[in-house]
């Protein structure tokens, strides 16, 4: 660096002199010769007046003025940047020089100084790598512009205005799963952006289909084959051309409009599991078990552990043993409480996507960046779905919104009520309609009244209608109306004898079936009644509708 030459001084254009040496003093040469200094007459300036003294005799009464150091020809203590007294100083000039007169700061002030520039450098760095990586992720993840996400879109819904999704679950990420390309997990999850609900229900992956192409079972076989064989390129746009083929062969099968699909590896569940510090699981072992047992896992501790061995009850589960249990389907012996094999399995999966659900939206993790952002970078290396951007603040708002006794699930294989079954189709052992191979129409019904309907039609209540008001063929219209609204109408009839006044009574016995009971309410504007109705019913029946008044009228 080179160092600037140091510069002397200067007052008035003179070269200040030794301390002991006074303007007008004799001073002393190397060769002892004495200098007389004459006075030299100068005409100078005081703050008062233009009075003229002689240079180097006392001028009583006066000090040096700030005018005489603004008109001096020279700068003061070497501040050479400007030549001219009456020259306007330049911002850099300003700042140059407020910089010079400025006092040191003191250390301890340094210190503190620096210590609030490195939090909040952290901070923004910090703030920068969440941000990068969640647009990352989402560029993996959705379709269209990461910053787009600022959008509310609505999510697109079918005719009856749902929005259905469909989830493939694979193990392309474990290394020597054989099968690893199957969707072994499959499970449809419909919303309701109005009534803020959400149905979900599991797809058999053994259920045998015809796939309308060769894949290697030949033209027909177990639906968990379809999805890599639709399309085996490795492109993003070939993984969206095999959801699209996935959602409409599924949607055609179920009788669904299936707008959106979704394709996740299970590493998935693990990550986002310990990002938000595990999860509490309902365990329940199927038909009647004490608990749920299956060692097909033990061989990663050479058998000297269990990966899925719990009593009935409450469980936390850390992200390896959500996992192995969303994998268990008692397949190796000794096992028990998977009885009903992949059925239990899917039960399981879809208690640990709630159990995940409930904890994501719990106050501590949503306000947490560093699990947020475990669960944004599990879901980048994992997911792949054709969301748009767009619909994401919408998806995530509903997932806020949907309360958890609104998340309901439709079984397919309910005890006396079963729409699905297991048989022999030639050499293999599958799923099929209950209604035989390939009869989807059953299947179809019962999908549409459980997502149409709700729980009204999940609760089945069975009802019991009465003709009161003497008009002939009034209860069979009440009747079809309550049919066509998802009701389970079990008798239609005349009511005994009397005058019913009243347009519409309904009676309820007993005091379940909240979901029938709401709703009734809310389609005539009545107080149901707890009394005993005025006519006997069977056993099973849960309300008596009676409609009087011939000008009855209902919706």
């Amino acid at each position: 660096m080179n160092k600037m030459k140091k510069r002397p001084n200067l007052i008035d254009g003179f070269t200040p002199r030794r301390s002991a040496e006074k303007l007008g003093d004799l001073h002393t040469l190397d060769d002892k010769k004495t200098l007389a200094i004459t006075p030299d007459f100068r005409p100078m300036q005081t703050t008062a007046n233009k009075s003229k003294f002689e240079l180097g005799k006392a001028d009583i009464g006066r000090e040096l003025g700030r005018l005489d150091i603004d008109e001096s020809p020279e700068p003061l203590d070497g501040a050479d940047f400007f030549a001219e007294s009456n020259k306007k100083l330049s911002r850099k000039e300003k700042k140059l020089l407020k910089k010079t007169n400025k006092k040191p700061k003191s250390i301890v002030k340094r210190i503190i100084k620096w210590i609030i520039l490195l939090i909040v450098l952290s901070g923004l760095g910090y703030a920068g790598f969440f941000v990068y990586g969640f647009i990352t992720a989402g560029n993996n993840i959705f379709q269209g512009s990461i910053f787009n996400i600022v959008k509310n879109d609505p999510l697109r819904q079918d005719i009856n205005g749902r929005s259905n999704f469909l989830i493939l679950g694979t193990s392309e990420d474990d290394p020597g799963h054989q099968g690893a390309t199957l969707t072994d997990s499959m499970m449809i999850v419909s919303i309701d952006q109005t009534k803020k609900d959400a149905y979900m229900f599991s797809i058999p992956r053994d259920l045998y289909v015809k796939f309308g192409m060769a894949c290697n079972a030949g033209y027909q076989g177990k639906i968990n084959e379809y999805f890599t064989c639709s399309n085996s390129g490795d492109t993003a746009q070939d993984e969206q051309d095999r959801l699209a083929k996935t959602q409409a062969l599924i949607g055609d099968i179920f009788g669904l409009d299936i707008q959106y699909g979704a394709h996740i590896n299970q590493t998935v569940i693990k990550q986002v599991v310990d990002a938000v510090d595990g999860i509490d699981v309902d365990i329940q072992g199927s038909n009647g078990a004490g608990g749920v047992l299956d060692r097909n896992f033990d061989w990663r501790c050479n058998f000297k552990c269990y990966y899925v061995q719990y009593d009935n009850g409450i469980h936390h589960l850390d992200g390896e043993h959500a996992l192995f249990l969303s994998m268990a389907r008692g397949s190796i012996a000794p096992t028990y409480g998977l009885s009903r094999s992949n059925f239990d399995r899917e039960i399981n999966q879809q208690k640990i996507l709630m159990a995940f659900k409930e904890k994501a939206m719990s106050s501590g993790i949503i306000t947490n960046l560093g699990a947020i952002s475990k669960i944004i970078a599990a879901l980048g290396e994992n997911l792949r779905t054709n969301v748009k951007t767009e619909e994401i603040r919408t998806i995530a708002q509903l997932a806020g919104d949907i309360k958890s006794t609104d998340v309901h699930t439709i079984s397919l294989v309910s005890d006396g009520d079963s729409v699905m079954k297991t048989g022999k189709y030639g050499e293999s052992s599958v799923v099929m309609p209950a209604a035989g191979i390939f009869a989807y129409d059953q299947l179809r019904e019962f999908i549409k009244n459980n997502l149409v309907y709700g729980q009204i039609f999940i609760e089945s209540a069975p009802i019991v209608v009465l003709n009161g008001s003497g008009q002939v063929g009034l209860g069979q219209a009440e009747a079809d109306k309550l049919t066509n609204n998802g009701f389970n109408v079990v008798l239609i009839g005349n009511a005994p004898d009397g005058e019913y006044l009243e347009k519409v009574e309904i009676y309820q016995i007993g005091d379940d079936n909240a979901a029938t009971t709401k709703a009734l309410t809310d389609k005539f504007g009545v107080t149901i009644k707890t009394s005993q109705p005025p006519t006997t019913v069977n056993g099973n029946v849960r309300f008596v509708i009676i409609f009087g008044q011939s000008d009855q009228t209902t919706n």
